[in-house]
């Protein structure tokens, strides 16, 4: 569906530089395919979304042949990425995923538990019982038990997390490429593209408590501070430990997700597209804070393209940025199984810019349109030609007229530009069609 841009044309030297390098098969018995490094540099195309603005992003499109490689666990990839300089490696490189790379692994493949992070003098039914808001009231959570848990948390974040310097591409080989319980970060960082991966979110075996809920740390993906950054072909979800799993402790979901993707901190030119999120409660946060100072004048990010099925919330919610969202397919149903239920689908935060054009929606019978947007303190949102339910072209529902007609006070739809950088808009109703054939991983390669 897309035309991208190699950043070479093909020559001889292309064919050298694309040929697989002495190192890239390891002790991989298949190595890359020459169309799978001809994918891997691929650039975006000249149009398309915000991340092609301002001179557009070509990840490791540069790479020279001692700096592409194929990774198998997570020990490789680490190590791929610049080991413990990682974030700020910005030699150009290519990174093949090939198959599943757990990050809840040891330096040995052994696999590890939430009993492994745990640091000593740490119980966490001790500290359940000893935090206990009707043993210890309103007062602050401090003492050896929480130092412990705080420990723990480090131990796994030691162990998870993982920064992606500048000027790299991420890409999987074939359509069974995975990371799991991995949190990768992209900070302060430019030129990074990331395609054809399925991301299972990692869980945060320690959750702090702020006072009324649970919080987790770790999103699949984080994007703060970084620009030019394009993320294709990707598949999201929390995989084989959906939220339905979690506990209840002092009357709350003892929540162990935070994000899918989250793009903060004042990062800007950002395209998102033909990529899957799926069964997920607080999924795509565009803009952390209602603190303008990082994020005013940034936070330009296009959407399109993407299937969200069964996600309560957040697709996105965007706090001041110029985010184009087009050619979606949101599925909304209300399955018995959700231990919680839909809340909305764009949030409407403050100085949001929001521009939405040509979505479909299969929303359950007892979800009404109104619901689709929500106002977390903004003021405007511009919203045209959305479908929902299969309902023909002549039949389109003004979702913001839906919206104002359930809420006060209304939301207008003057957000103060029209987005210009982008490919085809289709029609509304050919987007089933087009998403379900082409997003997600296992489509490029």
């Amino acid at each position: 569906m897309r035309r991208t841009a190699l950043i070479t044309t093909v020559t001889g030297a292309l064919l050298l530089s694309l040929a697989a390098p002495a190192d890239a098969h390891g002790g991989h018995d298949d190595g890359p395919t020459w169309r799978a490094h001809w994918v891997a540099r691929q650039t975006l195309d000249a149009r398309d979304g915000w991340a092609a603005a301002q001179g557009g992003t070509t990840g490791g499109a540069a790479a020279t042949r001692d700096n592409v490689h194929v990774v198998d666990d997570w020990d490789e990839l680490r190590q791929a990425l610049g080991g413990e300089d990682a974030g700020t490696n910005d030699t150009a490189k290519i990174i093949f995923i090939d198959g599943t790379v757990d990050a809840n692994t040891d330096a040995e493949g052994n696999p590890l538990t939430c009993a492994d992070y745990a640091a000593p003098g740490y119980d966490k039914q001790e500290y359940l019982a000893t935090y206990d808001p009707e043993v210890r009231g309103d007062a602050e959570i401090t003492g050896p038990l929480e130092e412990a848990r705080e420990r723990s948390a480090d131990n796994q974040q030691q162990r998870v997390s993982m920064e992606v310097g500048a000027n790299t591409t991420l890409i999987g080989l074939g359509d069974d490429a995975r990371i799991l319980g991995g949190a990768l970060t992209l900070r302060d960082v430019d030129n990074v593209i990331v395609r054809n991966i399925e991301f299972e979110a990692p869980r945060d075996c320690f959750p702090h408590w702020e006072p009324g809920e649970w919080n987790s740390e770790y999103d699949g993906v984080t994007v703060r501070g970084s620009t030019h950054v394009w993320i294709d072909h990707a598949t999201f979800s929390d995989g084989a430990h959906p939220d339905s799993e979690n506990e209840y402790h002092w009357g709350y979901e003892y929540q162990t997700h935070d994000g899918l993707l989250d793009i903060t901190n004042g990062s800007d030119l950002v395209t998102i597209s033909y990529s899957r999120f799926s069964d997920h409660d607080k999924t795509m946060l565009i803009g952390s804070t209602d603190d303008p100072t990082l994020d005013r004048g940034k936070l330009r990010v296009t959407l399109h393209h993407n299937r969200f099925d069964n996600i309560l919330q957040r697709a996105p919610r965007v706090r001041f940025g110029e985010v184009h969202v087009y050619n979606n397919l949101y599925v909304i149903p209300q399955p018995p199984e959700t231990q919680k239920d839909y809340k909305y689908t764009w949030g409407v935060g403050v100085e949001s810019k929001i521009y939405a054009e040509n979505n479909y929606f299969d929303l359950d019978e007892e979800i009404a349109p109104a619901e689709i947007i929500h106002d977390w303190r903004g003021s405007d949102i511009y919203e045209t030609h959305s479908l929902v339910n299969g309902r023909s072209p002549h039949h389109e529902v003004d979702l913001l007229a839906a919206y104002n007609a359930a809420n006060a006070p209304d939301l207008g739809d003057d957000v103060g530009w029209q987005p210009r950088l982008h490919e085809r808009v289709h029609p509304a109703a050919a987007v089933p069609g087009l998403v379900n054939a082409h997003a997600g991983t296992g489509r490029i390669l």
